[in-house]
């Protein structure tokens, strides 16, 4: 397919649901900015792209130091002008451990990378996507079932993702008048590295371990890109996407 003239940026877009989504988004056309700490991963993910979908750009990029963040969005602004959709994916989970022995050092790095990453993006995007013409553009939040539903011994991880769905109604809110839609999708349990650990067994809230379905990283990415290529006038506000039998609804 070639290029739709539409430009995505994706952030931790080296492995897992970044990568997927990047790719989604790349074979349907749009040209995508790969960004993320690790430049060998992103280049993994342009290797993989399809030779007849959009153009793919890569940025290291650390989502939590305003510097970079600027310097990768002066970027975008310079080779491509215009932004259509921010994929703020960006995201570490930090160590399970109880709140009580958290340190300040291990919050900051959950929080920085999280919620100011998301921040941050979220800020320059809007500032391009404001001024840009045509004006307007699309903001997806990865929020996590976290976001709702806390598991044990995360704190600082669930405090971001709450955070983000503040954020998104925050941006949903305040720049909407500047045709700038903004939605969350909330995951849980898709095939990543992050959630191997779980077909091993988790701990659960009621003090046991058990294992815990997962589902394809694929059906994420085909919501992303169905997100994404909504008309501005329309927008998934929260989507909720897990696993059908992962412990969230009910007690269990």
């Amino acid at each position: 397919m070639p290029g739709n003239g539409r430009i995505a940026l994706i952030t931790g877009a080296g492995s897992g649901i970044g990568k997927a989504a990047s790719l989604a988004l790349q074979g349907a056309g749009y040209s995508v900015v790969l960004a993320g700490r690790r430049a060998a991963e992103l280049e993994k993910t342009a290797a993989a792209a399809d030779p007849h979908g959009g153009k793919v750009v890569v940025v290291p990029t650390d989502v939590s130091k305003q510097e970079s963040v600027r310097a990768l969005f002066a970027h975008i602004a310079e080779l491509f002008g215009r932004l259509d959709v921010l994929f703020n994916n960006a995201g570490y989970g930090g160590r399970a451990i109880p709140v009580e022995e958290l340190t300040l050092d291990q919050w900051n790095a959950v929080v920085g990378v999280n919620l100011t990453g998301a921040f941050l993006c979220a800020q320059e995007a809007i500032k391009l996507m404001k001024t840009q013409k045509p004006r307007g553009g699309r903001i997806i939040n990865n929020g996590s079932i976290s976001a709702h539903t806390p598991r044990p011994n995360s704190a600082a991880y669930t405090a971001t993702k709450h955070g983000m769905t503040g954020l998104t109604k925050s941006i949903s809110l305040d720049c909407r008048k500047y045709d700038i839609a903004c939605g969350q999708i909330d995951i849980g349990n898709a095939e990543t590295e992050m959630t191997k650990r779980m077909s091993a067994g988790v701990l659960q809230a009621s003090g046991e371990v058990m294992q815990e379905p997962r589902m394809a990283v694929e059906h994420v990415a085909d919501a992303v890109l169905y997100m994404a290529n909504l008309p501005l006038n329309a927008n998934v506000q929260f989507m909720t996407l897990m696993a059908t039998a992962m412990p969230f609804i009910g007690r269990g």
